[in-house]
């Protein structure tokens, strides 16, 4: 190897090593932080899964309307573990109130705000966006 190629080598390389790390970069422009809106209902299924845990819940029915399945975006296992979630905190079945802020293109989803299980247990924090409208 040149004398050059060598230089290149040893320049590329300390330019990959003084980067810092590049953290992943996750848009929230598909929620609408200035709504919430309330899902009352039952879990269909709690998928704790990196990147995000999500949450189906169906939706009880409006006024003699069918029930919705509503699909709510979390953030990762870990963030929800320091917030004092479990993999266990919710199973298909369970009653919850999960309060979100919903997408703007207005399918039945959103992102994460406020869960209320049936025994009256409160979790914030797992929130994939900035937190408005949490009270």
């Amino acid at each position: 190897m040149t004398r050059l190629a060598i230089s290149g080598v040893a320049l590329a390389t300390l330019a990959l090593l003084s980067a810092g790390p590049a953290g992943a970069h996750h848009s929230f422009a598909m929620f609408d932080p200035t709504k919430v809106v309330v899902l009352d209902g039952a879990v269909k299924e709690f998928s704790w899964t990196n990147p995000h845990v999500s949450i189906r819940i169906m939706v009880k029915p409006k006024a003699g309307g069918e029930p919705e399945l509503w699909t709510v975006e979390l953030t990762s296992p870990g963030n929800l573990t320091r917030a004092g979630w479990t993999r266990t905190t919710l199973k298909p079945g369970d009653a919850a109130e999960v309060s979100i802020h919903p997408l703007r293109n207005g399918e039945h989803g959103g992102g994460f705000v406020k869960l209320k299980t049936a025994s009256g247990q409160i979790f914030v924090g797992g929130s994939p966006g900035p937190q408005q409208g949490v009270s």
